[in-house]
């Protein structure tokens, strides 16, 4: 029995169309992917599947009802996650989840049962504001918020960008026993390993429906945008066993709220030009750490140098020396694409001419030389990611920090963000990056993953893998978070 039946769909946005003449369906209680390049039409098809989109032409049904003539009927049967945090950061857990019963004319008590499995394990957090919560504590509130009014269908818009790879798995296992409520789940990812837990996909691409089949069908047939051949990594230079060349150096280093100890007793060194992912799962303490190494915050105890400067005196002087780029976009959507790097250069005290030299540089190797003036806001992410982390190391910093700055593109896409990432660390730029990417973490010269606050293991991927007896990165992260003790809220 078909569940979702979706026959020519289009939709344009002025000039751009986002969707062109699309046709699938998908059946009771299966479980279906909805995959594709940034910008290809996922979340459009999401939003008018979900009625919060009319379609410029073709129609779509839900449970036999149609997308437009009965939007009330549809609402009633659909839950929805999309891609950004949907939830009310101020409001509690408890709060977030009766004011989506209300929405829907129910209450907790009502749907509890449907979502006990899920949310049984962050009950206990109940009056703990939304946004104090972990990536993976966040994502199970948001499963329970988007289940608790008993909906027959689920869409699910890369619902685990930003979440580390033991937290994603937890959510596919949680999506495996509602499959076997016969809920019927449409979800979107640029993570391989989901795709595969798929029954079937569909993969767009330019708005345009490429193809439908098994996942191991379409991955293959599409292997060059899904599968792109792996970088070659850099033989670094002897230089780097040098005690002097050391960018970062960082010594007992602890930052405690109040008994809390989010960092505890770390210590590690970077080398100029060398790539070092700082890895950890939701909560371990990797983003406080970084906080303190871009100056941003102050430690409670121990000692560190960035660029040669003191972190607890001398943090505004790291500031001026470093680049950084933010798990969330971190340049300005609504001015131009020249307009971000002329703004962000004056802000590193760039000279005028020299700024002007480095743009038209910077244009041309970046292939946007047409689209110095577009606002930024109407790039596809993959562009802006690429456009965000050149803006970064625009000064030519010692050191820039990247905190998961690849979340949510595309294989292809992230391929040429690392190219990007080697082609710095030739110029002597150290490069100190978090990802939940374990295929990222391959391309890194050393490799630091902490639990509970502290580094739990550190060294060259492929000694990290023989050291621990694991085949590959991802087994390595998962081992070492699993032995994690503290919650990861």
């Amino acid at each position: 029995m078909e569940s979702i039946i979706v026959n020519g769909i289009s939709k344009s946005y002025g000039k751009v169309k986002a969707l062109q003449d699309v046709s699938f369906s998908v059946e009771k209680g299966e479980v279906f992917g909805l995959i594709g390049p940034d910008g290809a039409g996922k979340t459009s098809m999401f939003r008018i599947l979900c009625t919060l989109l009319l379609p410029d032409g073709g129609t779509a049904s839900i449970d036999g009802f149609d997308v437009v003539r009965q939007m009330k009927d549809i609402r009633r049967r659909v839950g929805y996650m999309p891609g950004k945090f949907s939830l009310y950061q101020d409001l509690t857990v408890e709060e977030n989840l009766e004011f989506f019963a209300t929405l829907f004319d129910t209450s907790v008590e009502e749907g509890y049962d449907s979502i006990r499995a899920i949310y049984s394990q962050i009950e206990r957090f109940k009056n703990r504001k939304a946004g104090a919560l972990s990536g993976g504590m966040k994502q199970k509130l948001a499963l329970s918020c988007a289940l608790v009014h008993q909906p027959s269908v689920l869409f699910l818009d890369e619902p685990t960008t930003g979440v580390d790879p033991v937290s994603r798995k937890e959510l596919w296992d949680m999506l495996s026993m509602l499959k076997e409520r016969q809920i019927t789940i449409v979800a979107s990812t640029p993570y391989l390993d989901e795709v595969r837990r798929c029954e079937r996909v569909a993969f767009l691409s330019e708005g345009h429906l490429m193809g439908i089949g098994t996942p191991e069908v379409i991955l293959d047939r599409f292997k060059d945008v899904f599968n792109p051949p792996g970088i070659e990594k850099n033989v670094q230079c002897s230089m780097f066993n040098v005690q002097s060349d050391n960018v970062i150096e960082v010594e007992h280093l602890v930052k405690a709220f109040g008994d809390f100890h989010a960092v505890d007793d770390i210590s590690f060194s970077v080398r100029k030009g060398e790539i070092f992912g700082f890895l950890g799962a939701n909560g371990a303490g990797k983003t406080t750490a970084m906080h303190i190494l871009t100056g941003l915050n102050q430690p409670t105890s121990g000692t560190g140098r960035v660029c040669g400067y003191d972190i607890s005196t001398e943090y505004e002087d790291i500031k001026r020396h470093i680049g950084y780029m933010s798990q969330k976009f971190s340049l300005y959507e609504d001015l131009t694409v020249a307009e971000n790097i002329r703004l962000f250069a004056g802000i590193y005290g760039m000279k005028d001419e020299e700024i002007k030299v480095k743009t038209e540089e910077l244009l041309s190797r970046l292939n946007f030389a047409d689209h110095a003036n577009d606002l930024v806001g109407s790039l596809p992410l993959g562009w802006k990611q690429k456009l965000a982390f050149s803006v970064s190391i625009f000064h030519e910093p010692g050191v820039v920090f990247l905190d998961e700055p690849t979340g949510g593109v595309d294989p292809a896409t992230r391929r040429q963000f690392w190219e990007l990432i080697y082609d710095a660390a030739k110029r002597g730029i150290t490069v100190f990056v978090t990802t939940h990417y374990m295929d990222e973490a391959e391309y890194c010269d050393r490799i630091s993953i902490m639990v509970d606050g502290k580094i739990s293991a550190m060294g060259t991927p492929d000694e990290l893998k023989r050291n621990l007896n694991q085949p590959d990165m991802d087994h390595v992260f998962t081992y070492l978070a699993r032995e994690a003790k503290r919650s990861s809220d």
